[in-house]
């Protein structure tokens, strides 16, 4: 007759050395993340003067937010930014599998696509308002020589919202670079070479291989830069220059809506309205995405 082993006696005890090494990070989670939202939803929820205790006033602000047209145009802004800047992902596949057959310099050139990424979002904005100047900008000068006329880019609200794009298309060119790449060195090489046996051309491996492979990072990729996109600020505000600008009324994104609600007219249960829907619409689009990746995303 075998003896069955023995099994581990558990003392029944809680290691509270554990529970201690991870409480600084709880801490700074439930400090940083969860007391910010749940301040932020209740809020929505109340009328809040500028000092004292807000009063309940339940589903005002939302009906107040669903009602404002601003909100849906900054809204309609900030969809058209980011359908803009998602069609920068192809660009960014095409240059990583470009620089990835770059025998030589492949990581000056990434350094040198990645130099937004490290620079300061005002100085960008301040750096690209002066090129889109529509009185004195670089970009007018340049149309000019080939006789081109030029545009108030940053002061006309027809043209505002594309000016953004392009430059977050820029700003975002570093990091999506970096992730392709990566992804790009982890397709074996043995297959390209088979594929070259069978008579398959660049284009045809480029399709049949490099974009099935890559798909999981381009999903990483599309949802990063989703939810960057809808939470867009700053470069409408260095780039927008000032509240006189008269682009201002039809350049709005949601985050410059929340900003001008909670620190220009300090409404702060209406900020905080604008914050919770902005927060469900994120999560509402990152869940489509996932659900949707099942049919695309190709994963060995």
């Amino acid at each position: 007759m075998t003896r069955q082993p023995a099994r581990p006696r558990t003392s029944g005890r809680i290691d509270w050395s554990a529970y201690a090494m991870i409480a600084p990070a709880f801490a700074g989670l439930a400090a940083l993340y969860l007391w910010p939202f749940l301040s932020t939803f209740l809020k929505s929820f109340q009328t809040v003067p500028v000092f004292g205790p807000g009063r309940f006033t339940g589903g005002a602000n939302y009906d107040k937010l669903l009602a404002d047209a601003d909100f849906w145009g900054a809204l309609g802004n900030s969809a058209k930014y980011t359908a803009i800047v998602l069609l920068g992902i192809p660009l960014a596949i095409v240059l990583a599998a470009m620089i990835q057959q770059v025998a030589r310099g492949r990581a000056v050139y990434r350094v040198l696509f990645f130099l937004p990424v490290v620079t300061l979002p005002v100085a960008v904005g301040m750096v690209w308002r002066f090129i889109l100047n529509g009185d004195f900008g670089l970009l007018n000068y340049a149309l000019s020589l080939i006789g081109v006329p030029g545009q108030y880019w940053v002061a006309d609200d027809r043209f505002a919202v594309y000016a953004f794009a392009v430059v977050g298309i820029w700003m975002g060119l570093g990091v999506n670079l970096i992730i392709l790449g990566a992804g790009l060195q982890n397709i074996p090489v043995d297959l390209y070479e088979a594929s070259a046996l069978d008579g398959a051309s660049r284009v045809r491996q480029f399709f049949a291989i490099t974009l099935p492979l890559l798909s999981p990072s381009v999903f990483f990729v599309t949802i990063l830069t989703t939810i960057s996109a809808l939470q867009m600020f700053d470069l409408v505000f260095i780039m927008l220059g000032s509240v006189n600008n008269t682009a201002l009324s039809g350049s709005k994104t949601i985050v410059y809506l929340f900003y001008e609600a909670a620190f220009v007219q300090f409404k702060q249960g209406y900020a905080a309205a604008i914050a919770i829907v902005l927060l469900v619409i994120i999560m509402i689009v990152t869940a489509v995405q996932f659900a949707v990746q099942k049919k695309w995303v190709v994963y060995d």
